[in-house]
């Protein structure tokens, strides 16, 4: 079973949605805190907070010419439930694989020296075309 969560927004405005996995201890969440948009992996989110593995940047609100427009967020769970996509107005902007402990964005940001744990992977976001089929038609 596929596992979706979705609201719509207008980019700009405050918004928080969060997503778990029904087969692992992993969640999505989008946020917009009125000027960014980030998509985040968080381990044990049945904890208030839980804990961010990582973290891909999704746009500026500056930038964004149809920011008026309502958008609608999805988060998008695969099959093996260790994998989540976000789209917004059902186009992909960013993908978390909990396998393999990694982000992909369209952004490619933020990227920063790998960890020395080696827990997740840091150093690069570089958006793969391929990704987004892990999702199946929806995601396309």
């Amino acid at each position: 079973m596929r596992e979706t969560e979705e609201t719509t927004f207008r980019v700009g405005t405050e918004t928080v949605l969060s997503s778990v996995s029904l087969a692992a201890d992993y969640g999505g969440v989008f946020e917009d805190d009125g000027d960014t948009g980030y998509f985040y992996a968080v381990d044990h989110p049945s904890q208030s907070e839980g804990r961010i593995l990582g973290a891909v940047h999704i746009y500026n609100v500056a930038s964004l010419a149809d920011r008026a427009v309502p958008s609608r967020v999805t988060i998008l769970w695969s099959q093996d439930g260790l994998k989540c996509a976000l789209l917004i107005s059902d186009y992909p902007h960013a993908v978390f694989d909990f396998a393999a402990r990694r982000g992909y964005c369209r952004t490619n940001f933020p990227n920063s020296p790998g960890r020395e744990d080696g827990s997740w992977n840091t150093s690069d976001h570089q958006w793969r075309d391929d990704v987004a089929g892990w999702f199946g038609p929806a995601a396309k």
